[in-house]
């Protein structure tokens, strides 16, 4: 019987030895994180530094995958991927919600912000944050927010006042409160994915487009459009979202390691957004292929009074409350969560 306690304990130890390697080598939960746009841009930048940092809060027992440049899906059909199963983790422009709410068109009317820390009071706010959940009902949850900047028009001609956007050609994002937006000014709106926008302008076939320092700066959209006017009328945010099924299935250990790394990574990405708008902008007026058109304030009143119409349009989809408790973040005395 003596020989036998060290054969058992032998089996036992080999028993538990082998229980821990099969631990060890548990299979990793894997996140796909599919979004449109550079590796170099705001986005790009966060999803690569959540990446790194999902990895080290969680030892590798789960994995992001970041893919880039429209690689995996399109803005417009991610969501419905993401509802699917086949990617888990993905960061839209506030526009591309459009199909599930009409509450966060709100971040698409012209002239509503006037820069991003009046963005960052807002959406730090209580009303900013119950925003997030808009999307909850279609099974969908949002993390947080993440900057690009704010926009600017580029175009074939110079654009000082509305009048000299009339009857020109302007891509945009899905979304009716931009469609409005030109329309107001009496030029015609065209819905293209992004992917697309460089070889439309290349060839032609529009005449403009919408956009951020940093967008136009990584898709090179500034060696394509003789003018650039700084107008800064709009915003370009995104709301970084994965689905209610794949949160929820998480433990909960690794779901607050996750969330974590999230919100350091768009502190980090928001950062970069205000870095880039100045580097990019520098750049691109360094490079000589195109002309950067600074309105005066005459003329930015012009835009502002020909496009503020628009808010009056959508306040009853939106909420009148909510248009103007974002107007009031503008004010750094204003509190926006009243």
């Amino acid at each position: 019987m003596t020989r036998l306690i060290p054969l058992c304990a032998a089996v036992i130890g080999l028993a538990a030895a082998f229980s821990t390697t099969a631990v060890m080598a548990a299979d990793p939960v894997v996140i796909k994180f599919s979004h449109v746009v550079a590796e170099n841009t705001p986005k790009g930048q966060m999803a690569n530094k959540f990446k790194e940092l999902v990895a080290e809060k969680t030892g590798g027992s789960v994995v992001v995958e970041v893919y880039p440049n429209s690689q995996l899906f399109g803005d417009d059909k991610v969501l419905e991927a993401m509802l699917l199963g086949d990617v888990q983790i993905a960061a839209p422009a506030l526009s591309k919600f459009s199909r599930y709410t009409d509450v966060l068109a709100l971040y698409d009317l012209p002239f509503l912000f006037k820069d991003l820390d009046a963005v960052d009071r807002f959406q730090q706010s209580e009303q900013g944050q119950m925003m997030l959940d808009a999307i909850s009902k279609k099974g969908l949850i949002g993390l947080g927010y993440l900057h690009n900047g704010m926009k600017q028009l580029s175009s074939s001609k110079p654009l000082r006042v509305p009048d000299d956007a009339s009857g020109l050609k302007f891509r945009i994002m899905s979304s009716e409160v931009l469609e409005a937006q030109f329309k107001a000014v009496d030029a015609a709106p065209l819905k293209k994915p992004f992917s697309e926008v460089f070889t439309l302008l290349q060839t032609k076939a529009i005449d403009g487009q919408e956009n951020t320092w940093s967008n136009i700066y990584s898709k090179k959209f500034f060696e394509v459009q003789p003018y650039i006017t700084e107008s800064n009328h709009g915003l370009l945010d995104y709301m970084v979202v994965t689905s209610k099924e794949f949160w929820g299935g998480l433990p909960d250990e690794q779901r607050a390691q996750v969330k974590e790394a999230m919100d350091e990574a768009l502190a980090f990405g928001n950062q970069v957004a205000r870095d880039k708008a100045v580097e990019d902008k520098q750049l691109i007026a360094e490079s000589g292929r195109t002309e950067i058109i600074e309105l005066t304030d005459e003329e930015r009143t012009l835009w502002v009074e020909a496009m503020k119409p628009v808010w009056k349009q959508f306040e009853k989809e939106i909420g009148a409350d909510l248009i103007d408790s974002a107007y009031r973040s503008n004010d750094t005395g204003s509190v926006a969560a009243n």
